[in-house]
């Protein structure tokens, strides 16, 4: 087998340690080797770059290309397989390699890339939102329209529920249609007009049966999850990550430490409503409202978890913001005290752990998938990492190559 070696550079190597001179040795795909002076049969010059891990983003929404409510209507609906397409690849050239889409991708776009008919992260699914009537999940309108974000289909099944007994049913077909995860919403959030981000949704026990369903499965739970009560009645159930995380209050700080429940900050989802509305998109009043009124409250309760020591992966909410622009959260989370070796940690080998991936990726160590992605200048200058992607390699095989060029398409 053909041993390739990728020599003379730095290696950030997903601890958080600083990035150190050392060669990385890869064999079929997989990393055998990380020292000095290694010998391949081809060598990868690294010289003046840095290696970091295969980069996570642990929530994105790959069949959605913004959030103007208009144009999604006007759309047909093939048109958002196609965009799924432009956007995992748009999301791949970032460094990006894996990627968990928290509503909207079935199973067909997961086999799609895992077959190699479209190049893109290999991809985590959990197919549809699971909302209760009226909650941030249903998209009925007082016309009488109904007009959510993502329209059902034989592949993506109506997740709206009432009641435990449609929870294990809903939970069932979900998992049926390939969920690899099982997405909740327990507030309500900043895009669904007529709730508020602050209220609860679904009951203890109706949360109770979503995870018991996904634990018999071998299925964790991620929650869509902004007020304080609603992360609560989250984490005491068992549910793995919460998402968004707005208002977050001590108490809710706490249970998440004695539970080891992750948190999916999404600074930049906001702010991506916030510019959209600007630039012309059709939302609205509330929702733009709601937008400016959670960023400073977001942005604080992300800082007190991070100073608590909860357990953070990097997400970003893509496609309410443009997919290809998923590394802006960076700068926004060291902004939240945390320090550029922490958000990477955080990119690569936490989300790992999050998605289950421990021993396979988010690091660059031997017996790990050869995810890696070859950077200029500093690794550590969250605000220009974009620009300074040279390379992208998955499972040991060059995917993306902004070297030929000089330039980040």
């Amino acid at each position: 087998m053909r041993r390739t070696v990728f020599a003379g550079g730095l290696v950030f190597d997903g601890t958080g340690a600083d990035p150190a001179p050392a060669d990385v040795a890869v064999v079929d795909g997989r990393i055998v080797d990380v020292g000095v002076g290694l010998d391949g049969d081809e060598v990868v010059d690294c010289a003046g770059l840095t290696l970091l891990p295969g980069l996570f983003d642990c929530h994105v929404h790959v069949t959605i290309s913004g959030v103007d409510m208009l144009g999604l209507a006007q759309k047909p609906f093939s048109y958002q397989f196609y965009e799924a397409a432009r956007n995992l690849r748009r999301t791949l050239e970032l460094g990006i390699t894996t990627v968990r889409d928290a509503s909207g991708a079935d199973l067909g776009i997961k086999q799609a890339v895992a077959d190699g008919l479209i190049s893109g992260p290999r991809l985590q699914i959990s197919v549809s939102l699971i909302s209760q009537t009226g909650g941030h999940g249903d998209g009925w309108l007082p016309s009488g329209h109904c007009v959510p974000l993502m329209v059902p289909h034989p592949g993506r099944p109506d997740a709206r529920v009432d009641g435990p007994d449609e929870m294990r049913r809903v939970a069932r077909t979900l998992l049926r249609a390939g969920a690899d995860v099982l997405k909740v919403c327990t507030t309500g959030g900043v895009l669904s007009p007529r709730d508020d981000p602050r209220h609860s949704q679904f009951s203890p026990e109706e949360l109770d049966v979503l995870v018991a369903e996904a634990s018999r499965q071998g299925r964790s739970v991620m929650a869509h999850a902004q007020g304080a009560d609603g992360i609560k009645n989250a984490v005491r159930a068992g549910i793995r990550s919460i998402e968004h995380g707005i208002y977050l209050d001590d108490e809710a700080i706490e249970l998440m430490l004695a539970h080891g429940t992750w948190l999916v900050p999404t600074l930049v989802a906001p702010v991506n409503v916030i510019r959209a509305a600007r630039a012309g998109a059709a939302l609205p009043d509330a929702v733009v409202r709601k937008a400016e009124e959670v960023v400073e409250a977001h942005a604080d309760s992300v800082r007190r978890a991070v100073a608590a020591g909860v357990r953070i992966a990097m997400g970003t909410d893509s496609g309410v913001g443009p997919h290809g622009t998923n590394l802006e959260e960076l700068p926004l989370m060291a902004g939240c005290g945390m320090s550029p070796a922490e958000v990477l940690a955080a990119s690569t080998s936490s989300a790992a752990s999050l998605l289950g991936y421990d021993g396979e990726l988010g690091r660059i160590a031997p017996g790990h998938r050869a995810d890696l992605v070859l950077v200029s200048g500093s690794a550590f200058d969250l605000a220009d990492l974009a620009g300074n992607i040279r390379q992208v390699w998955q499972d040991g095989v060059l995917v993306v190559d902004h070297t030929a060029r000089g330039e980040v398409s």
